[in-house]
């Protein structure tokens, strides 16, 4: 059970969105918060660092924006961060400073972490990205169950978050291959890995090598 807790995911200290976790035991108890604290974290913003893109949407001035991509409001954008050709943030996006939003990716009730990086075709929603994690090319998150019922994370005899779309939790440092689906309710505890074309649902523990389901090896 502790290794679906915030505190056992991430390192507070590289997102500008610590705020949000306060109070918060599990990251799925945070995702209805995003937008209202997004409003609110506009407001206190460093207007020497940030500008407004347009109403709602606010980057940092070192932060890197193609003229092709779409932005929804409400969205911070931190120092560094490079928002790259086509990609699709459709709202409720906060992105971490250095982080990479790639060709084609699509973003949507986020929160992105310092140094995240999703750089090619993939699609995060409902989902929290840990500091450093990655996601290769083609990998998503499903956010949404099939038969439409309130996900629950599956972890001992279940953790029910009362909420209908939930993606996935990375925590830090967590390397996801290419092609892979992470299913709703996921979560991936700090430095593990998961193999290219994986469909991977649960929980998979810290320091762990997801090769498939029932194949995880501990890393030495």
């Amino acid at each position: 059970m502790q290794s679906i807790l915030i505190k056992d995911l991430f390192d507070l200290e590289h997102t500008i969105a610590a705020g949000v976790f306060d109070g918060a035991k599990y990251p799925f108890e945070v995702l209805p918060k995003i937008s209202e604290y997004i409003e609110e974290l506009i407001k206190k913003l460093d207007k020497d660092k940030f500008y407004m893109v347009k109403p709602g949407v606010y980057a940092a001035k070192s932060a890197k924006i193609a003229e092709t991509a779409f932005i929804n409001p409400p969205c911070i954008i931190d120092e560094g961060a490079e928002i790259r050709h086509c990609a699709f943030i459709r709202g409720n996006a906060i992105i971490g400073k250095n982080a990479v939003v790639g060709n084609s990716t699509e973003l949507k009730n986020v929160i992105l972490f310092d140094n995240v990086q999703v750089p090619h075709y993939n699609y995060v929603g409902d989902s929290i990205l840990g500091y450093k994690s990655h996601m290769g090319a083609g990998s998503i998150t499903s956010n949404v169950k099939s038969d439409k019922t309130n996900v629950v994370i599956k972890s001992g005899e279940g953790v029910k978050t009362n909420l209908k779309k939930v993606g996935a939790f990375l925590g830090d440092f967590v390397e996801v291959g290419c092609g892979s689906v992470l299913n709703p309710g996921t979560v991936i505890g700090r430095n593990s890995n998961i193999y290219p074309l994986s469909s991977v649902r649960g929980v998979v523990e810290e320091n762990s090598i997801y090769k498939k389901q029932g194949e995880v090896a501990s890393k030495k």
